[in-house]
Order: structure tokens, then sequence, then C-alpha cells
């Protein structure tokens, strides 16, 4: 049988894959950020999953205002790396895993959450940026992702927006649907995006220490009062880009203490950075037990 063994969290800032495609990892500003991740980097190699069901939100580039899913998954065979408007990311491209992802789109669907299913698009740096730091820089033409990723696109842009409370369950879902694949398959579940942050208006630039530190508190030891935040908190203590952090409910709610009714993950790794351009940064590592 299938199983989750581990969640990763972390931010998806552009500008982090920015600073590694253009060799600006040492530079002094950046130094900080990247020694965070050393210890997530050497974990990955040691506890390699057979594959990553990577949650993210896409920037405009898979999905726009024409057409916005709250919830997607990435059932096709690979993945192209996105081109933002600056050119896609010179990484390689993104293996699915199609017999894994439609049996989640199954299972998730017959749990009554509505997921759109997506046979072809484009993955942009939500999901790109992720991979990078924690499996390290990779040529796009030599080299490969270490497994097989299921891309999955939550709509954190265009409100209305799910409920965090909404996530955590569909974490429970995905969980329950993995377990249910009849494959010996080591599956870690990530959840991507945050922390505070906002990109526009008069609060541009703000970002909440307190807020962000308290949230990862909560995702450790009380991930049910994180899954009762309400939107307007994030909003008003995060910014409006904070929301993001909704999608970390989701692979939270798919560890095993939580089907359990316990609150036993093991934290392997916890960082939390300012400022990595315009936000914080923050990152965790939580195991099974």
């Amino acid at each position: 049988m299938a199983r989750i063994t581990a969640s990763v969290y972390t931010s998806h800032v552009p500008a982090i894959g920015a600073a590694l495609d253009l060799g600006k990892s040492d530079e002094p500003y950046w130094q900080p950020v990247f020694k965070g991740y050393e210890f997530s980097k050497q974990w990955m190699k040691d506890n390699q999953p057979d594959v990553i069901f990577l949650v993210y939100n896409d920037h405009a580039t898979a999905f726009s205002l024409d057409m916005i899913p709250t919830f997607a998954i990435g059932t096709a065979a690979e993945f192209a790396i996105a081109d933002e408007g600056w050119g896609p990311r010179p990484v390689p491209k993104v293996i699915g895993h199609p017999a894994l992802a439609s049996h989640i789109a199954q299972s998730v669907i017959q749990q009554d959450f509505d997921l759109t299913i997506v046979n072809k698009m484009d993955v942009d740096h939500g999901l790109t940026v992720p991979l990078s730091l924690m499996c390290g820089v990779k040529d796009p033409v030599k080299d490969a992702w270490p497994c097989p990723v299921i891309p999955f696109a939550v709509n954190v842009v265009q409100y209305p927006v799910p409920s965090g409370q909404r996530c955590f369950n569909l974490g429970k879902a995905i969980a329950k649907a993995v377990e249910s694949f009849d494959e010996d398959l080591n599956v870690h579940i990530w959840g991507t995006g945050g922390m505070s942050h906002q990109l526009q208006g008069p609060r541009a630039g703000l970002i909440n220490k307190e807020f962000d530190n308290a949230f990862l508190d909560q995702l450790i030891a009380n991930p049910a009062d994180a899954a009762a935040i309400p939107h307007i908190d994030y909003v008003r203590e995060a910014g409006s880009e904070g929301i993001e952090l909704v999608m970390w409910l989701i692979a939270r709610g798919a560890m095993k203490d939580i089907a359990n009714n316990t609150v036993s993950a093991r934290a392997r790794h916890r960082f939390y950075h300012v400022p990595a351009s315009n936000t914080a940064v923050g990152h965790l590592i939580l195991e099974n037990t």
C-alpha cells in the first residue's frame, strides 16, 4: 500500500529561483536563506520519496481569470516549465505520476471534494522553487528531479478562496486516497506558499514575524486551531498574499497523526528568515511517527 511518510512546508518566493538561476546564492543577502535549506537537501537525499504530491498556487500561467479552479490536480505524464514573462526557469521538466494522480482524483471526488482534472498544464515558480530548494540546482538537460511529482494547484489568487478548514479536511481525504492505492509507494506531501506578505496597496511589503511563527507553532502542535483561522485574520495579520498559508494545511491534514486524532508528527527541521525579496521565508519538515 502507498503511504505518506512526511510533509514539507516552504515559501516559494520567485526571487529565490532567480537567485539560484543567476548564481547569486553565495551573495551576503541570499546566504542566510539558502543556509536554512542545507539540512533539508541532505534530509531529502536520505529520505527520498517515490512520489511528491506538491500543493502550490498557479500564478496566471496554467489558469487565467477566464477560468479558475479551486482545486486542480495534474494527471499528465509530464509538465513543461512555464514561461512567466521572462522565460522559463532553467530546470528539468517535471515528470508526473498519472496512475497515482488519477487514483487520488477518483478517491477524493468520491469523498465529496470537487477537483478539476488537468491532463495538460505548465508549472511555474510556485512548484519549481520548492523543488530547487529541497533538491538543489539541476541542469535542465543533464539532470532530472529525484522522483515524479503530482502538481496540485489551489486558487488563493481570486476570491472566493477555500477556507483553511476546507483545505485541512481535503488533506485528510488525500491521505485516505494515497493509502488505498495498491502499490508500495513512499509519498511526500508538500504545502507551499506564504508566509506573511503583501504585494500591493498601502501595506505592500508587510511582514508579520509574530503571526508567522505562531502559525508554525500551531501547525506542529495544534493544527486544528491553525485550520480554524478565518480568512480575515490572514488578510489582517499576514497580508493579502498571506492567504497562501491555507495550502500548508492540506499537507498537515494528510499526516497520520491527524487521522489518528493525535498530534504526534515529528518536527525534523524548522527555519524562518526575513527578508527574502519582499517577504519572509518559512520552512518546516514533519515526519510521521
